[in-house]
């Protein structure tokens, strides 16, 4: 089944909605700073200080909307982001809500800008 404009956009609509409450928005951002590795639930729940049931609630949350995967490792559970999702997301912005910048003149202004 192919995806259609709205699909998109009601996906783009959930993945934004969940970077919409600050908790949840600091837990992306840490996950996201750490690289590929990514961040066990224990490294988040200290760095944040919440508790576990927030944190997973919260977790539960990125990983639906596909912000985030997560794997074992061991006893361990990591949260990655999922690059891939955060560079459609990206793109959807920018394609949806950036009017295509004009093109340069060629022509100098003073201090050699392009006016």
């Amino acid at each position: 089944m192919a995806v259609t404009e709205n699909d998109l956009v009601d996906a783009m609509a959930r993945r934004l909605g969940a970077l919409g409450q600050p908790t949840r928005l600091a837990l992306f951002c840490r996950i996201v700073q750490a690289g590929p590795a990514g961040h066990s639930v224990g490294e988040l729940q200290a760095a944040l200080g919440i508790p576990l049931s927030t944190l997973s609630f919260h977790l539960h949350k990125l990983v639906e909307v596909g912000l985030v995967s997560q794997e074992r490792d061991g006893t361990s559970l990591r949260c990655c982001c999922d690059e891939a999702a955060v560079r459609a997301t990206q793109g959807f912005l920018r394609e949806a809500c950036c009017p295509p910048l004009p093109a340069p003149t060629g022509r100098r202004g003073a201090g050699g800008k392009v006016a």
